[in-house]
């Protein structure tokens, strides 16, 4: 292994015994201003604790444009089902299994813990005399995970540089150049609860499904895994049809309290579960249509989610555990009601009608999604589901039509929605003298040309190249810079490129960082660097 291979995942390990899911990074950037001091770099905060670090030139390097590497502190903190892990208190456990890094049934946060690791490797080479580098400033933003809220805080001066590597990427040796934007709708449906007897017959019961692969909803969203939440939504539905049918009486043997799933916005649902009431009599039936659900389901997604369950079982209480950006609470289900056949019959209804997965294909760039949204987190309450779409598109017009689509759903159900955590996109600039210095740089090095894509994941490019505009292609870095009335960067835009390490699963617990990329992404980022001198 190389030995600065083995330094950056020494550092990836100290960061990970520090809590650090979105929202909560106040510990992992105290800690980094902390090294930063130690080692004697410049370094200062915002109001919403976005980290800037400054690193003195190399010998030689002086008169060399300030070059900006930056990354997000947060992760996504997601568990596997019967996991006690504590993500506000308990060490992520780094685990090798040959040239793989994981966690230990949770994520690893890989992404963007590997940036920050990266960063302060090379920051402290460079201060060693170990490689060359112009100024740096290590650009470390909060809360990128929920909706890039911390970058839409940075407010203009607050770093200087305008030539810029983010390392949030997920693919080595693939240089990404544009992203999509995207926007959040949460929707809130009314809804109503009558009392209810279980002496006559019925018995409380739980439905889960769960076995599936989840994942990143920018990143994988193309993959066409299986959702969660419109499963169980098919099944319930489905299940009550036959029940009513064979009843003749549309009475309602099956009574919905509670149906939750899904964690966070950017994370495609891999579980999700409701609690009902039952006529016991009617249980060997409904497990047998359940079943049958099940194994058109594994047919359905046998190459993406061939491991998909469907478990039904009678409880004495009902018990969920609320996933969220920021904690994990545990709620217990109200026994003595049940939702009304018309709330019932509105949320079913809802989550069947609402979309999910690829929307359009880009007719500009092959094999890119251009729109997409993700039905992401629905949680029952004691007036109102609360559900969470969020939709993603490198074209905004479009962008405002599939947003305009789950709109007319959610008033054709009688729910209200609100937008929230609109980001735009980053367009491409194939000019830039940032992206030609990457393409020497990687194949002087490796012996042949890297890939240039745009990807259908946010990235917080597209925010920092709204703020201070984009070159275009015009220009040398280090040119001057003045800001009109809204603080706009006028005269000068960013250069940007995104680049990283392989990282697969990203946002589930089986997240995991290919060892030797990282190697890779060490040795192209002291080619590149050289290249200012």
């Amino acid at each position: 292994m190389h030995p600065k291979t083995r330094q950056i995942l020494e550092t990836f390990e100290e960061i990970n015994r520090i809590p650090r899911c979105s929202k909560h990074e106040k510990k992992i950037a105290c800690w980094l201003e902390d090294w930063a001091r130690s080692r004697g770099f410049e370094v200062k905060t915002d109001v919403v604790n976005n980290l800037l670090i400054k690193v003195p030139a190399a010998p030689g390097y002086e008169s060399s444009p300030t070059l900006v590497l930056q990354g997000h502190m947060d992760m996504v903190c997601e568990k596997s089902k019967g996991s006690d892990h504590d993500f506000s208190k308990d060490p992520i456990e780094c685990v090798y299994d040959g040239d793989w890094l994981k966690g230990n049934g949770t994520s690893i946060g890989a992404d963007n813990g590997i940036a920050l690791a990266i960063a302060m490797v090379v920051s402290e080479a460079g201060k060693a005399g170990e490689i060359g580098h112009p100024p740096l400033e290590l650009l470390f933003t909060v809360d990128e995970e929920t909706g890039l809220t911390g970058v839409m805080a940075l407010e203009p001066g607050f770093f200087e540089g305008r030539v810029l590597l983010n390392m949030d990427s997920e693919d080595e040796g693939v240089f990404t150049v544009g992203c999509a934007g995207g926007l959040n709708t949460r929707i809130t449906l009314p809804v109503d609860y009558e009392p209810f007897n279980y002496a006559n017959g019925f018995g409380f019961f739980k439905l889960s499904v769960e076995g599936l692969k989840g994942g990143h909803s920018g990143v994988e969203i193309h993959r066409q895994r299986a959702n969660a939440l419109q499963l169980l939504a098919r099944v319930l539905a489905g299940v009550r049809d036959k029940l009513d049918a064979g009843s003749g009486s549309g009475s309602g043997s099956l009574r919905l309290v509670s149906l939750n799933g899904g964690s966070t916005h950017n994370s495609i649902p891999s579980f999700a579960e409701a609690f009902f009431a039952l006529e016991r009599s009617e249980l060997g039936r409904v497990k047998g249509l359940v079943s049958k659900f099940g194994i058109s389901f594994r047919a359905e997604y046998a190459k993406s989610d061939p491991d998909i369950r469907l478990d039904i079982e009678e409880v004495e209480k009902g018990v969920i555990y609320e996933i969220s950006e920021t904690e994990v609470r545990e709620k217990e289900v109200p026994l003595d009601r049940v939702l009304t056949e018309n709330s019932d019959r509105k949320l079913l209804l809802l989550l069947l009608g609402l979309p999910h997965g690829v929307y359009r294909m880009s007719d500009k760039i092959p094999n890119l999604v251009e729109t997409s949204n993700n039905l992401a987190l629905v949680r029952t309450g004691d007036d109102s589901v609360e559900v969470l779409s969020s939709q993603r598109s490198s074209v905004m017009s479009r962008l405002d039509e599939i947003t305009g689509r789950i709109e007319a759903v959610t008033g054709l159900a009688g729910a209200e929605s609100r937008h929230e955590n609109r980001y735009p996109a980053w367009e491409p600039d194939l000019e830039s003298d940032l992206l030609s210095r990457c393409k020497a740089a990687y194949t002087s090095v490796f012996g042949k040309e890297p890939p240039i894509e745009v990807v259908h994941a946010g990235l917080e490019c597209g925010v920092i190249g709204s703020k201070c505009g984009l070159r275009g292609g015009k220009g040398k870095p280090g040119d001057s810079c003045e800001e009109d009335d809204d603080g706009r960067d006028t005269e000068r835009g960013m250069e940007m490129i995104s680049i990283g390490p392989t990282i697969k699963y990203p946002h589930s617990p089986d997240e995991k960082i290919y060892i030797p990329s990282i190697e890779k992404v060490w040795t192209f980022l002291e080619n590149l660097l050289k290249s200012y001198r």
